[in-house]
């Protein structure tokens, strides 16, 4: 029950806009990571960055299993195998960024594309998790079945080859 595993990797471009650059962003996704990317909408109005409630202004995909691990090793081998510390919370989950979604190996140049910025969140679990989104009876994972942050540090050097600086 201690084991612990990768969930899910999600990967994000928030444009800021809506139009042809979204659909830009969705091949650049879509190339990264294999799956269909979806397109996420304005929670709210900013009339000072011309954004409307529902618009969309990003894209987001979701992978997991075993093609969330393939992508991670790519990911990582994108940033050197290193993260930053500061990057994990205390509940297994932890986030990096990369500026130019071309140094991703396998992925390459295209004009119409550009070159575009993406956020990385990676989400580890153990078994037991699925006590806080089933739909009846649910609860909190106990204090001591959480991932700290050192767990996760621990799990991302043994299984990635990562460092953490």
């Amino acid at each position: 029950m201690k084991k612990i595993t990768l969930e899910k990797v999600v990967l994000n471009m928030g444009v800021g806009r809506s139009g042809d650059v979204i659909n830009i962003a969705k091949k650049a996704l879509d190339q990264i990571s294999g799956k269909k990317s979806s397109a996420r909408n304005a929670k709210e109005t900013q009339r000072d960055w011309g954004v409307r409630k529902g618009e969309p202004i990003g894209v987001a995909v979701t992978v997991r299993g075993a093609d969330a691990v393939n992508l991670l090793k790519r990911l990582l081998d994108a940033k050197g195998n290193t993260v930053k510390g500061k990057s994990f919370d205390n509940f297994g989950n932890f986030s990096f960024g990369i500026k130019e979604h071309i140094d991703i190996p396998d992925v390459k140049y295209d004009p119409q594309i550009g070159i575009l910025g993406l956020g990385i969140s990676i989400a580890l679990h153990r078994p037991g998790y699925g006590i806080r989104t089933r739909s009846k009876h649910k609860a909190k994972v106990g204090k001591s079945h959480t991932i700290t942050s050192q767990e996760a540090k621990d799990y991302l050097a043994k299984e990635f080859g990562v460092t953490v600086t």
